[in-house]
């Protein structure tokens, strides 16, 4: 993008009442419809993730659902919502805001917003959400952001030489900062492919396989407690490693100082409850409900992706009443390809996992070649 984009704070600004800048819609207060494996119409919820996201269902299986589970059905343009809006939790996760670019249902926890007197696009949504989550600090689980508080709520917007806002700037900024960071992130693909090299290896199926226990090939301890009242989620810079399924088991950077998780990098994290398995490169903090594996012999990132890969195969059999504790996790069994000494063939499942790194990154190159 070759125009300069006029810097934030050199723009004027005002503040608007919610009511004058989006068309306010309540969530519909139904009954979660039965998780279904080919449903393709997302269900926003009030959590802090995955764009709002919480299930996908069909659109018969939305139909037939009801708020009471009974008969007292309605219809179905009441629990469908179209395309192109911004979904803000307004209970639970109060104050998370993410854009939707197709038609969606959701709950009462949930005020879809329709942008008035301009079409919403994705550039002019994520403007928008940075401004909408800035008033987040206002709203907990016992304070609501329900659409009749939200009609008395203001937000700060930058304007054009009429005083509206100035929504083709609001696009325009929001693209210049996405080609920035493609470039860099462009920059560090060409890096990271010069340092990895493609070396053509057997498949899965013509390597032979053995069974280990989990205690044969890694150290296993757990986090040490922290004082919740020493975790700053929001102003730390170390990692807070917890039980959460995504984002890499991080929930939020903390300042909070001590050196019990000083480890040779890297190592695998585990959940005692989700079981989800996470690779850590770098410091990090955690509590005692995660299992800390650290590899009796050392071994690089990729090979921990794929033993975590085998190790996620058996997460179903784990739960909160069946919990994957140090003591389980050590008798734990996982199948690996084995070298000639019927060892874990670390260079192998190394090799294995950069080829398939290698060739995504490469392809993501190639598909930029052809915007």
């Amino acid at each position: 993008m070759n125009k300069e984009i006029v810097k934030s704070e050199d723009k004027k600004w005002k503040k608007f009442k919610f009511i004058e800048i989006f068309d306010i819609k309540s969530g519909f207060y139904n009954k979660k419809p039965e998780v279904e494996e080919n449903g393709n119409i997302p269900f926003i919820g009030a959590v802090d993730n995955l764009n709002g996201i919480t299930e996908f269902y069909t659109l018969e299986n939305i139909e037939k659902s009801s708020n009471t589970g009974d008969k007292n059905n309605h219809s179905i343009d009441k629990k469908i919502f179209r395309k192109n809006a911004i979904c803000v939790t307004n209970n639970g996760s109060v104050g998370y805001a993410y854009y939707q670019n197709s038609n969606f249902t959701c709950s009462h926890d949930v005020n879809p917003l329709y942008l008035k007197k301009y079409e919403l696009n994705n550039e002019i949504a994520q403007f928008l959400i940075t401004a909408i989550e800035q008033q987040r600090v206002c709203f907990e689980y016992s304070r609501k952001w329900r659409p009749k508080r939200m009609i008395k709520s203001h937000i700060m917007l930058p304007i054009d030489k009429n005083s509206e806002p100035d929504y083709k700037y609001m696009e325009q900024y929001i693209k210049s900062i996405r080609q920035i960071k493609l470039k860099k992130y462009e920059t560090y693909i060409k890096k990271q492919l010069k340092e990895i090299q493609y070396k053509k290896v057997q498949k899965l199926e013509e390597k032979e396989w053995k069974e280990f226990f989990i205690e044969e090939l890694f150290n296993i301890r757990i986090g040490k407690n922290i004082d919740g009242n020493k975790v700053n989620k929001q102003g730390g810079k170390i990692p807070y490693v917890t039980r959460k399924e995504n984002c890499n088991g991080v929930n939020g950077f903390i300042s909070y100082s001590q050196d019990f998780l000083t480890v040779d990098y890297p190592v695998i994290t585990i959940g005692n409850e989700t079981a989800e398995p996470f690779i850590q490169k770098y410091t990090f903090f955690t509590g005692t409900k995660v299992n800390i594996l650290k590899p009796k012999q050392k071994v690089s990132e990729y090979t921990l992706k794929f033993i975590a890969t085998t190790l996620k195969a058996h997460k179903s059999k784990y739960s909160y009443s069946f919990t994957i504790n140090s003591t389980r996790l050590k008798r734990q069994k996982i199948m690996l390809p084995v070298n000639q000494n019927l060892e874990p063939d670390y260079e192998y499942m190394e090799q294995y996992i950069k080829n398939i790194t290698y060739k995504k990154l490469s392809n993501y190159l190639n598909y930029k070649k052809l915007l």
